[in-house]
């Protein structure tokens, strides 16, 4: 079987799928859209792809752009860090490489945010460098297809699967092959169905026929998910309300929140009553309405109780400071603080409920 062949051959085939960054030749604009779409749905990452070139159309735009600001055009993404990274990134190219991207997969690597398989893309998709793209999509192909039952999750499959895929790399055309191949995982090779009544490897495939396509790839850790309470609490005063930036290595760096109480569990009125009062003595009134929300993350269940707290003496908060309700549109959140403000968003002028 000739892999390459096959797989060029169903690419030429109306297979083609359009997307902005297809085709693409520019190095910014396909190291962008990679980083958006590490951890994202195509059909979500399109629209802040297009988003992003319309407000920063090249890499030095980019590097000069204030950090909340662009944190803010990233807001409701997640992964946060690609973000950071991206910044830092695009001001070591536009400051420290003139504004030009490196040219080989080698050197891109050595870019904060470009693994292997950005700097394969880029490598290929701009400058033809015949190295392998190999992403999820990529190793479930490649197990199937050869039945390889090595876990895609180990150092030892990470490098088998790199190397399978580099050999069936079409030298002469590696930027349509990486296309090509994304595109495979994406429509036919599915996780969960795929079609193979459709694969243009079903005579070849391994794993078709030996009807095993349901158990790879294979992955050697489960996901183990714990859960945390964040109670917001809304403290407001007149027009203003208290926020603050999370720093430090937990989730959700350099973006806002409201004031926070962590619990292991959902907190008791009692708990709540003397948080208030420790930080806030008797000039809090606490409403009596509280939402909760849940947002799930990768390794976290997020539990969030959202209350509001009126108060008639402005009393500062070590760590947090008073920001004008009207300028929270501008201030990059959470997407469980941004869920909630769509659903409840908070009138300019304070009210007691």
């Amino acid at each position: 079987m000739d892999f390459a062949k096959l797989l060029l051959k169903w690419n030429s085939r109306d297979n083609y799928r359009q997307m902005p960054w297809k085709g693409e030749k520019d190095p910014y604009k396909i190291w962008l859209s990679e980083i958006i779409l590490q951890q994202t749905r195509v059909d979500q990452g399109w629209n802040y792809y297009e988003k992003f070139i319309a407000a920063y159309p090249d890499v030095v735009a980019l590097a000069n752009a204030a950090d909340e600001e662009v944190m803010k055009l990233w807001e409701g993404l997640g992964y946060y860090s690609r973000c950071r990274n991206l910044m830092h990134t695009a001001r070591e190219i536009a400051f420290g490489r003139g504004g030009k991207f490196p040219q080989t997969s080698s050197e891109l690597k050595k870019l904060k945010g470009v693994g292997d398989y950005t700097a394969a893309a880029i490598a290929s998709f701009a400058y033809r460098e015949p190295v392998a793209v190999v992403d999820g999509n990529v190793q479930r192909i490649l197990a199937r297809v050869y039945n390889i039952h090595t876990p895609v999750d180990t150092p030892e499959g990470k490098k088998l699967f790199i190397a399978k895929a580099n050999e069936l790399l079409s030298k002469e055309s590696p930027d349509i092959f990486n296309q090509a191949i994304m595109d495979f995982g994406a429509t036919v090779c599915l996780p969960r169905n795929p079609l193979c009544g459709n694969c243009v490897f079903n005579r070849y495939c391994k794993a078709n026929l030996l009807s095993v396509q349901h158990q790879l790839p294979v992955k050697s850790k489960k996901l183990n998910r714990k859960t945390r309470w964040l109670n917001y609490f809304l403290i407001r005063y007149g027009d203003e309300i208290l926020i603050r930036k999370r720093t430090g290595k937990d989730i959700w760096k350099d973006l806002f929140e409201f004031v926070l109480f962590e619990t292991p569990q959902l907190p008791k009125q009692s708990e709540i009553d003397d948080f208030i009062k420790s930080h806030f003595g008797n000039h809090a009134v606490l409403q009596p309405s509280r939402i909760e929300k849940k947002q799930q993350l990768t390794h976290q269940t997020i539990m969030g109780t959202f209350l509001h707290v009126i108060l008639n003496k402005k009393t500062p908060l070590n760590g947090y400071h008073f920001e004008k309700i009207d300028n929270l549109n501008t201030i990059p959140f959470p997407g469980l603080i941004n869920s909630y403000l769509t659903d409840k968003p908070l009138p300019k002028t304070q009210t007691e409920e």
